[in-house]
């Protein structure tokens, strides 16, 4: 800046026009160069119009230039937010499997006999063991069809005693034990009538007696035939009015539904009154009366990319989050791997299971969880913000500090990572533990 000029952009704007308009700067030369102006006229004062509008533009031309002064100049302030700290910790490289928690035994009971629900001793979340009464059906009707049942099997006895003494019977006639008796007399009828010692009628007396002997012992032994038949048929209906009487045995037993595992009580699925259809004769369409579960051991069934599935393996651990509990992890391992993959959308998934201790009880059937299979792990290393990490052409990792010696208060410097989580970067070397870097 010149010695005598005005400081400041306004001191410039008021140089410059006392030099376009031949106006002094201080007060008496004004006074001196109005009564100048006043001599001279209306001419005098277009022309002095004319220089206040370059006096303007020539104004904002130096604020123009101002502005851009500024703008050019390095900003060396940093936004607190883009700051972090270099800290120490643990960090760990993973697959994520995502599911449902389900228990290592599940099983819906459903009922063998239909009727209607009487009563239900148990009740969701209740822990029950094997052979434990559950569900009692309306046993009225059972009662009356295992009487029905075995009436039908004491008449089916009575009758195949019947038909054993009548084919015993047959068999006697059949035999025939008249016949030789009466085939003597009518030979000996015979030989008196040639003598001439009998009459013709008692000859033929004798001849008729043999031959009804004769068709009685033919009829008797079709009569044996089929003696022998009925009780065959006798003792089939025995079986059959055995089995049925067998099955109302049955069905009554089936009213009373039992668990077959021990475990917990999941969903209770019908109450007192309903109706209950036998899986028996509807099979799955059955209706479904309880659903237990073992959830002393559960487990995560979830999805494996294909690029990750082979750095999985059975055993391999793994920590367990659900939502329920989002500042608590679960220890889990690697339990079962699906040896067929699923294509959907162009991506192939391995289905992985990961199975959890759950003595406590805390992990609940259903529960959303993440399965995070752990495939690298370190303790207490120096750890940054992935955000902070700057990658150049050959995958080089550098991250900027703040320095405030710098041109722009910022400088670049070179780091070595290891493992990565996605969230945070392990340094290897390049920073220290509370050193400051600056989120990208």
């Amino acid at each position: 800046m010149q010695k005598g000029l005005p400081h400041g952009t306004f001191g410039y704007l008021r140089a410059y026009l006392a030099y376009v308009t031949g106006r002094p700067t201080s007060k008496g030369s004004s006074g001196a160069r109005l009564a100048t102006n006043s001599s001279n006229g209306k001419s005098r004062n277009k022309k002095r119009n004319r220089l206040i509008v370059l006096a303007v533009s020539a104004a904002a031309l130096v604020l123009v230039i101002a502005g851009a002064s500024a703008a050019l100049r390095p900003n060396r302030t940093i936004d607190p937010d883009k700051i972090a700290t270099v800290e120490r910790g643990d960090i760990a490289r993973s697959v994520v499997a995502t599911g449902k928690i389900e228990p290592l035994a599940k099983v819906e009971v459903k009922s063998k006999a239909s009727g209607i629900v009487e009563k239900i001793l148990v009740d969701e979340g209740q822990h029950v063991k094997v052979g434990q009464v559950l569900v009692e059906l309306d046993k009225e009707q059972l009662r009356s069809a295992v009487a029905e049942a075995s009436a039908n099997l004491e008449a089916a006895q009575s009758a195949l005693q019947a038909a054993q003494a009548s084919y015993q019977k047959n068999l006697v006639d059949a035999e025939g034990p008249d016949v030789p008796f009466l085939k003597k007399d009518m030979d000996r009828a015979h030989d008196l009538y040639r003598q001439g010692l009998i009459a013709l009628n008692v000859m033929q007396d004798a001849e008729k007696n043999y031959q009804l002997a004769l068709n009685k012992q033919v009829s008797a032994q079709r009569n044996a035939d089929m003696s022998k038949a009925q009780v065959a048929q006798a003792k089939a209906q025995i079986a059959q009015s055995k089995a049925a009487l067998d099955n109302a045995q049955e069905n009554l037993r089936y009213a009373t539904i039992t668990s077959p595992i021990e475990g917990q009580v999941l969903s209770k699925d019908v109450e007192v009154g309903d109706a209950v259809s036998s899986i028996l004769v509807l099979g799955s369409q059955a209706t479904l009366v309880l659903t237990l579960g073992d959830t002393s051991e559960v487990y995560v069934k979830g999805k494996v990319d294909e690029s990750d599935i082979g750095k999985v393996y059975l055993g391999q651990a793994a920590r367990i989050v659900v939502e329920s509990f989002k500042d608590k992890a679960f220890q889990g391992k690697v339990t079962k791997m699906a040896p067929l993959g699923v294509e959907k959308d162009n991506v192939t998934t391995f289905e992985v299971r990961v199975s959890i201790q759950n003595s406590t009880g805390e992990l609940r059937a259903n529960m959303s969880a993440n399965a995070e299979i752990i495939l690298e792990e370190k303790k207490s290393v120096l750890l940054t913000p992935e955000g902070a990490l700057i990658f150049d052409r050959a995958r080089n990792a550098a991250v900027e500090v703040p320095d405030l010696k710098a041109e722009t208060g910022r400088r670049k410097v070179a780091v070595k990572i290891g493992i990565s989580n996605g969230v945070k970067a392990e340094i290897a070397s390049g920073l220290n533990e509370g050193q400051k870097v600056i989120l990208q």
